[in-house]
């Protein structure tokens, strides 16, 4: 029987069976020392030629040889103990050995202080995931999703699964699509979210659901966010009409994982709820990291009639108090100059507080009355910068937002034993699409407005459709969005209407969403739910900075699956099967 390395610290003097792998070998003058390492530990086995038969076998031994030893546990000799072991007191003394299988020398180190680069790392995963610190990460997964489960049935939420074969519909990001061998010229897509099929739920009699759920989206692969697939915890329940009914059940959930599970600090004990329009004014965004300060000031008053035409001319003028940035150099305030035009900026001023007084090559563009105001505004002092941003409302709030988060990086603001959570609400239920210069939806189309049909009815104009409000929200973790949910649009009515509203007809509604249209004619309750991203708040509870070193097997920052060689072409008779030809036009 085998024998964990983390149990023989229990078995002194008895003989065992261990069977892992060579985490390296050392040939002391005729005794051979391998630490052998499992998934739960290592263990240093003594390998002596007076007490095994195949000795020579020994000597061949390398690393990532899969072997098993069968010995006698003994305690280390006075002074020999490995303190950073586990095992540390104790060897195993060889009586039989066998080579399992042969390694080829790594293509990638398993050092975890030199690492391999991380396409390297991904097209051989599989060695990868022999790193003792991947093999903690994916016993911590599992542990942090039996305790969401653990949560969820405690709460009488009911796990149901639902298709993955689905409908196209438009829910913001572009679907991956199924051609279908049976139905040809017809497409099935991978469910984007369980969105209809949960709401289907509701009308169907399921109070309270809830899945592990797998997520299909098309998107740019980022540092917090996957490429093609990823998990969430998907959940609804029904005759909710309140979203602040979810966010009080489910925020239990989450500051439990931050100190139950993760050992983490909650920066507050209670989660503020944040309007959509005071996150955007305040911190430049809708998932604000509110571990630290340095919100954006409002110096549209202070700076009325000013002369100084940057500021006249701007329809908005806002200001960060950096602390103790005074410091910086020339060359580091350009490089922060330079991330701020990448946002829109057309560049960084700045008035530098130093010596009783403020350098600044706009200084002189403004009046002592105006600089006075500023400094009391933005709590400036001694040894702080104060960086402007100054032009169009959204652009400003985008340049600053950005620089508080780059600011808050170079001063090592973000204690990542800290989280701050908090829930982000009344959302627009419309939004301006700048890149088609139209009026769409914001989320999706699934939120009830407030104010129901009527507010609709009454927006006559783009103004008016971008004033009304969904009952939607979401929730961050240190500056990510982990949580997105609302109270649901029900009402076959008010969804013929909000489709209207952007110039798209009853049949356009139907042919997307009839199966759910038609089921909310039969006493559809009201109902309400969210989805949090599990691999994201994971990311966080563990401390990574990049979502691909929590899961599996991920795909490259390219979007591509370098072990596997995926996307790949496929045989020419599998087009044929599906009626597919490609028109590729490769130059």
């Amino acid at each position: 029987m085998r024998t964990k390395t983390s149990e023989t610290i229990a078995k002194q003097g008895e003989t065992v069976t261990v069977k892992g792998w060579v985490n390296s070998r050392r040939d002391h003058g005729g005794v051979i020392f391998i630490d052998l390492r499992d998934y739960a530990g290592l263990l240093q086995v003594v390998i002596q030629p007076e007490h095994v038969t195949n000795f020579s076998a020994a000597e061949h031994l390398r690393d990532e040889y899969a072997i098993s030893v069968t010995g006698t546990i003994r305690a280390r000799g006075e002074g020999l103990a490995n303190p950073n072991l586990a095992t540390g007191e104790i060897e195993l003394v060889a009586a039989s050995f066998e080579i399992l299988n042969a390694s080829k020398p790594l293509p990638i180190s398993l050092n975890e202080t030199n690492k391999s680069s991380e396409d390297l790392r991904l097209k051989y995963r599989y060695l990868d995931l022999r790193r003792s610190k991947m093999q903690e990460t994916l016993k911590q997964r599992a542990k942090y999703l039996s305790f969401i489960r653990r949560f969820m049935e405690d709460q009488e939420f009911l796990e149901v699964q639902t298709p993955i074969l689905a409908n196209s519909s438009p829910e913001g990001a572009r679907d991956f699509l199924i051609p279908s061998r049976i139905h040809a010229g017809k497409f099935y897509a991978l469910p984007q979210a369980p969105q209809q099929f949960k709401q289907l739920l509701m009308v169907g009699g399921i109070d309270k659901y809830y899945q592990i759920a797998p997520c299909f989206r098309d998107e740019d692969p980022r540092a917090d966010r996957l490429y093609g697939d990823f998990y969430q915890l998907d959940l609804e329940r029904a005759f909710v009409e309140d979203g602040e009914e979810i966010r009080t059940e489910m925020e239990v959930l989450i500051q439990n994982l931050v100190t139950d599970f993760a050992g983490k600090a909650l920066v507050t004990s209670e989660i503020p709820r944040i309007a959509y329009e005071d996150a955007m004014n305040i911190y430049g965004t809708d998932k604000p990291d509110l571990r630290f300060g340095m919100t954006l000031v409002d110096l549209d008053e202070t700076l009325a009639t000013t002369e100084f035409a940057v500021f006249k001319n701007a329809k908005k003028v806002k200001a960060i108090c950096v602390k103790g940035a005074a410091s910086l150099s020339r060359s580091q305030i350009d490089a922060f100059t330079e991330i701020a035009k990448k946002e829109g900026a057309g560049g960084l001023a700045y008035l530098t507080f130093v010596d009783g007084g403020i350098k600044s090559p706009i200084a002189k563009f403004l009046t002592e009355a105006e600089l006075a105001e500023i400094t009391e505004k933005t709590g400036a002092e001694d040894g702080d910068i104060v960086f402007f941003g100054a032009g169009k409302p959204a652009m400003v709030n985008k340049v600053l937002g950005r620089m508080r988060n780059e600011f808050a990086d170079f001063y090592d603001l973000k204690d990542k034993n800290q989280v701050a959570l908090c829930w982000v609400v009344d959302f627009p239920f419309y939004e301006y699409d700048e890149k088609n210069r139209k009026v769409d939806f914001g989320h999706n189309p699934f939120s009830l407005p407030k104010g129901g049909l009527s507010a609709l009815e009454a927006a006559k104009t783009d103004a008016d459709k971008l004033a009304i409000k969904a009952d939607q929200f979401d929730m961050v973790m240190n500056g990510y969005e982990i949580c997105s949910g609302a109270v649901r649009n029900y009402n076959p009515e008010v969804m013929y209407k909000a489709f209207n509203i952007l110039g798209y007809d009853k049949f356009f509604v139907e042919e997307k969403f009839g199966a759910m249209l038609e089921a909310f004619k039969f006493g559809a309750p009201p109902h309400a739910g969210c989805a949090f991203g599990l691999e994201r708040i994971f990311m966080v509870l563990t401390g990574e900075d990049n979502i691909r070193e929590v899961v599996a097997f991920p795909k490259s920052a390219a979007g591509v699956d370098l072990m596997m060689d995926s996307p790949s072409d496929v045989d020419p008779k599998q087009l044929s099967e599906l009626k597919l030809v490609l028109d590729i036009d490769f130059d």
